[in-house]
């Protein structure tokens, strides 16, 4: 699964402003909910409801939020970039500036783990991960993350 199948660019944000993770939650949330047409409290409840299991902070502040949806058509993915990093309770303790939220609809195992897997691929790229935290043009920021994985990650 190519990240370009689940991330529109509309769904792409550099979030100023933004102090906690419950904030950040909420912002994505919204915009979750503008693109699938499902509740807010709905998308919300299932990314609060996923993070009270452990925090997705994976490291190198960035952070992986996911959840599973019932109603929702397919995997969605949202991207936000945050100019000044929060706390996320990731596993390193230092704070996340960089986050990909994975929603699928519920039932989908195999398609939501696909999806992680090429995010976690993609983002544990320094290369990648440098260049997304340079730039802060939305349209900018998609291209990178769809670029094809051949051509951004060595096999």
């Amino acid at each position: 699964m190519e990240l370009a199948e689940i991330l529109a660019e509309s769904a792409v944000l550099c979030c100023s402003d933004v102090k906690t993770k419950r904030q950040l939650f909420e912002i994505l949330s919204q915009k979750a909910s503008e693109l699938t047409g499902i509740p807010v409290n709905d998308i919300l409840a299932a990314i609060v409801g996923r993070e009270e299991l452990g925090s997705t902070g994976l490291g190198n502040g960035i952070a992986i939020p996911h959840g599973k949806i019932a109603g929702l058509d397919g995997v969605t993915a949202l991207f936000a970039r945050l100019p000044s990093p929060i706390d996320f309770d990731s596993v390193d303790d230092e704070p996340v500036d960089l986050v990909v939220m994975l929603l699928a609809p519920t039932g989908a195992g195999a398609d939501h783990l696909k999806a992680l897997s090429r995010v976690a691929r993609l983002l544990r790229t320094d290369s990648i991960v440098d260049e997304l935290r340079q730039i802060d043009d939305p349209a900018q920021l998609h291209t990178i993350l769809t670029a094809p994985l051949a051509d951004t990650v060595p096999a």
